[in-house]
């Protein structure tokens, strides 16, 4: 017994020693050596929402997805266990996976307007603090709930993912594309707000695997070798799966660029 609680105190020591690294470094070596020791976390975590009819390793796929977030924004100079900051990310994010679901593709106007006030008191209270301001601060300047900032938070994340004409390195290292190179340039007018969202939307409707697969490469910009690592899958399966998940986004923003024009004639 004192053995075990020997290894588990050495572990978290070893995981606190890698969030300090990672957060001067930012080397993703490192996240993906901090994805697997908190993957115990994470299998708790998606456990106690396994009755509700998802299969266990997709909520598993979708809690990775927080415990990325997560390690991302964590400040170990704040004083805070790792564990104790990452279960409400990771939470939140199997919710986010419940909730999208029954979503339709237009995110409520309301939602759009509340992330845009998040934004830019985010930008304001940065100016006059010197430093990005915590969940509590811009809960408390804006008269919401830290729950409901972390919500925009995420919302603002998915739209970082529609940075669409950001530079993507590709297996040839002589070129580079974006996912907007990836969805057609021609057909879709992602420019606007509404496509945004629709894009939002249609990103949030994958499969969970897939939706992490897509946030590696077109958010993170790891390279379709890298992501195989992190998914212990062939780069073939990965190259499979971008192309299904990016065949599955496209049909979605088609329809809903056809309601969009739709409601323009009407």
């Amino acid at each position: 017994m004192s053995e075990s609680r020997s290894e588990s105190r050495w572990d978290k020591e070893k995981a606190r020693k890698l969030l300090v690294e990672y957060s001067q470094t930012r080397d993703s070596a490192l996240k993906d050596e901090l994805v697997t020791q908190h993957l115990n976390l994470v299998r708790y975590l998606a456990g106690k929402f396994s009755n509700r009819g998802e299969n266990l390793e997709d909520l598993i796929q979708v809690g990775c997805l927080g415990l990325i977030k997560a390690i991302e924004r964590f400040d170990p100079e704040r004083g805070t266990e790792f564990t104790t900051y990452a279960t409400p990310t990771i939470v939140g994010e199997i919710k986010r996976h419940f909730r999208d679901k029954g979503w339709a593709i237009k995110v409520p106007r309301r939602l759009q307007e509340f992330n845009a006030s998040v934004a830019k008191t985010t930008e304001e209270l940065t100016a006059s603090l010197g430093r990005v301001p915590t969940a509590d601060e811009l809960a408390k300047k804006l008269g919401v709930t830290a729950e409901d900032v972390l919500e925009a938070q995420e919302l603002g994340q998915s739209y970082n993912l529609l940075s669409i004409d950001t530079e993507l390195e590709s297996e040839d290292s002589r070129k580079t594309s974006s996912l907007l190179d990836y969805l057609g340039r021609a057909d879709m007018q992602l420019e606007l707000v509404e496509d945004r969202l629709a894009l939002h939307r249609a990103f949030s409707s994958l499969p969970p695997r897939e939706r992490l697969l897509m946030y590696l490469r077109f958010f993170e910009n790891r390279s379709q070798s890298e992501v195989a690592k992190v998914l212990n899958i062939s780069q073939m399966h990965v190259s499979r799966l971008q192309a299904r998940s990016l065949e599955t986004m496209r049909k979605a923003l088609s329809l809903a660029n056809q309601d969009r024009l739709q409601k323009a004639k009407d």
